[in-house]
């Protein structure tokens, strides 16, 4: 390990003096735009705490996967077990789900990429079409439905303005990583055009982890009038990626490339076809008026062999979002009002089938008899206020309110039960408050505060019994969140500085009792609290005129309690928040030249994580180091080319990428809580695009 690192090292030095860039970063946020809100806001004067995450920052790492650009943010935390297995928290909320992201909402233009029931998922969408990333961490999205953990918004890549390109890349790495991308795009004055093609394939480092995604996007902006725009947004991908699952400490420390035994025995895998579409347009009535609409849609047909059974299910939904804008000024200051609804029907069947892998060893998973069939409807409404207004010239409020209601209904459909009947079940109406303030200091210098409220529903799966039912008596999660923050520039703008102190009070704690392999029975065990402060630091060290050295810090300490737990016999209360870190800091260095070269390095500690609610076992603490150099140059006068390597882990840090919550041992075997994460691995790359 250490001789491949000393390698690498000195290829950075070998190609360091020969080649340089400087790229222009702007470390002063104060002029950043927030495009998600339906009223748009300037991040400087934003009451709350928002991230944003650039092009420019994804192009840091590997460009395969977010893990490293998410968890560089204060307060996000994305554990990754494997390419199609990982677990976004913010601030904590959302770290007890067995499997995937809850409690986050996420969108694309616009578009929800989570479920009816709360569940997230954005690695299918190709990190090469996404322009930026904002993230809003806590219930302070109004517009949003104020979910407990905030809201992902990811945004399409634009064609630069009068500009068309082709663009082909291609990565490659370790455990067979190869990622082949064709995009293209066109622009005029009325017509934006972005399109790629994407084939990405990796053997993964594990038994059983081979993994195929081919993704293919076209979004676009069409001018109709000098008023009005019409915008469109089309997916598909298509995956089939194998699962290797957990592994107990004694494998994660000995052996953490095997496989689970069943899961490898069974070659488990899931596979699935998804369509994504959207529509919107957009109209400026007049200088005081404006309205934004979509409507969209999404389908997926997945098949899933796990050792237990067989997954066979179909997803589709469609939903709408409109909001009304109003802008003006009261008493000589700035005013804007916006209020709209979003809503979202989706019908998901699945069907269950017996695994015979075990009748013919050697053979993977084998189809067997049917023995379950299930029919769900799943709807929510979201109607949401929003105000803003410049009290003095200093003082900005943020106000709003959201009311959300949620729909579920149940219908067994298999072919052995007489006399289905569907089972309808609503939370009732969920009002969600919100108001905030900040507060300029001086130039470049705001401190904000704001109360808000939010929630989370249970999943279909949480509400059910053993017997199937739906269990009428879970309640929402219902939190208060209260933050205190400073925004600041110092040094003429060389120095940009976040400061953010927060407590979130949960009462109805959902929580996922397993009840055996593939079966949990939701249930509210009491409250929790969520205390935590965040900083980030970001600091232009050095510029000349070809050379910039620019050094960034983030951290966040949490302090993450039940505060009333009681599960069963079980008194959990006092104890650490399972599966979130107390601690997590990044620190790295960006070094551009001005000839076209430019290193990115990236240092990351996660502290020790609780593995079950009783705190009787813990993940390891780690650090894992990447590093990626770049270079640009042009070929012939108008192929612009671009070369680049890089190697994460580049310590070969053994560590445990991603946990298994209250894991459960079944017989005599020990409790499979961990997911391996890679070893070092290296990767380099190259694109030649051609721009017309």
């Amino acid at each position: 390990m250490f001789k491949h690192f000393l390698t690498f090292l000195l290829f950075l030095g070998s190609v360091t003096a020969v080649f340089g860039q400087i790229k222009k970063d702007t470390i002063a946020l104060s002029e950043i735009t927030l495009k998600g809100l339906p009223i748009k806001n300037v991040l400087q004067n934003t009451a709350s705490s928002v991230s944003v995450i650039t092009a420019a920052d994804i192009n840091k790492s590997d460009g395969i996967i977010l893990t490293p650009v998410l968890n560089k943010i204060p307060g996000v935390t994305m554990q990754q077990g494997a390419l199609n297995t990982n677990r976004i928290t913010i601030r904590g909320i959302g770290a007890r789900s067995q499997y995937g992201t809850n409690k986050i909402k996420a969108y694309f233009d616009g578009i929800p990429l989570s479920s009816g029931e709360g569940e997230t998922t954005i690695d299918d969408i190709d990190l090469a079409s996404i322009e930026k990333i904002e993230i809003i961490k806590g219930p302070n999205s109004t517009s949003f439905g104020s979910g407990l953990g905030g809201v992902i918004q990811l945004f399409s890549r634009e064609t630069p303005l009068l500009e068309s390109f082709g663009k082909s890349t291609v990565t490659f790495g370790s455990f067979g990583l190869l990622q082949q991308r064709l995009s293209a795009g066109y622009s005029d004055s009325k017509t934006n055009i972005f399109t790629s093609f994407t084939d990405l394939q990796s053997d993964g480092f594990r038994a059983n982890s081979s993994y195929n995604r081919k993704s293919f996007n076209l979004h676009g902006k069409q001018k109709i009038t000098s008023n009005s725009n019409l915008s469109f947004l089309g997916t598909f991908t298509r995956l089939k990626a194998f699962i290797p699952s957990s592994i107990n400490e004694t494998d994660l420390k000995n052996n953490p490339e095997k496989a689970a035994a069943t899961w490898a025995a069974a070659q488990g895998f899931e596979s699935y076809d998804k369509f994504m579409f959207g529509l919107g347009y957009d109209h400026q009535f007049s200088k005081k008026w404006s309205i934004q609409t979509s409507v969209f849609s999404n389908f997926k047909d997945a098949y899933e062999p796990r050792p237990f059974d067989i997954l066979d299910e179909n997803t589709s939904a469609a939903g709408f979002r409109s909001n009304l804008n109003y802008k003006d000024r009261l008493f000589s200051f700035p005013f804007e009002l916006s209020f709209g609804t979003e809503l979202l029907t989706e019908k998901y069947e699945y069907s269950l089938f017996e695994n015979l892998y075990q009748s013919q060893p050697g053979q993977g998973s084998i189809k067997g008899d049917e023995f379950s069939a299930i029919k769900q409807n799943r709807n929510y409404t979201n109607y949401f206020l929003q105000m803003e207004l410049w009290i003095s010239e200093k003082l900005h409020l943020e106000t709003g309110m959201a009311l959300n209601t949620t729909k579920y209904s149940l219908e067994d459909v298999f072919e052995n039960n007489s006399g289905s009947q569907k089972m309808p079940f609503t939370f009732g109406n969920v009002w969600s408050p919100r108001v905030g303030l900040s507060y300029k200091i001086s130039k470049g210098k705001n401190i904000f505060t704001s109360v808000s409220k939010g929630f989370s529903v249970p999943s279909v799966a949480e509400t059910l019994t053993p017997e199937g039912q739906i269990n009428t008596d879970l309640k929402p999660e219902i939190g208060w969140n209260y933050e205190l923050g400073f925004k600041g520039n110092w040094l003429k703008n060389e120095v940009y500085t976040e400061v953010t102190f927060y407590t979130t009070q949960i009462k109805n704690l959902l929580v996922a009792r397993r009840t055996a392999n593939d079966q949990f029975v939701g249930i509210n065990a009491g409250s929790s609290s969520h205390t935590g402060l965040e900083f980030l630091v970001n600091y232009k060290l050095l510029e000349l005129t070809h050379f910039q050295i620019t050094p960034y810090f983030s951290g966040t300490v949490n302090n993450f309690k039940f505060k009333e737990f009681l599960d069963g016999d079980a008194d959990y209360s006092g104890n650490q928040l399972t599966g979130v870190p107390e601690k997590q800091f990044n620190f790295g260095v960006d070094v551009n030249t001005k000839n076209g070269f430019s290193v990115n390095t990236s240092f990351r500690t996660m502290g020790k994580i609780p593995l079950n609610d009783s705190n009787t076992k813990y993940s390891e603490r780690y650090s894992l180091l990447d590093i990626k150099t770049t270079y640009i140059f042009t070929i012939l006068k108008i192929l612009k080319t671009e070369l680049n390597a890089g190697v994460n882990n580049t310590l070969d840090t053994q560590y445990a990428a991603n946990i298994l919550p209250n894991a459960v041992g079944f017989g005599n075997a020990a409790p499979r809580y961990f997911y391996p994460g890679n070893p070092v691995n290296f990767y380099g790359g190259f694109s030649v695009s051609y721009v017309f």
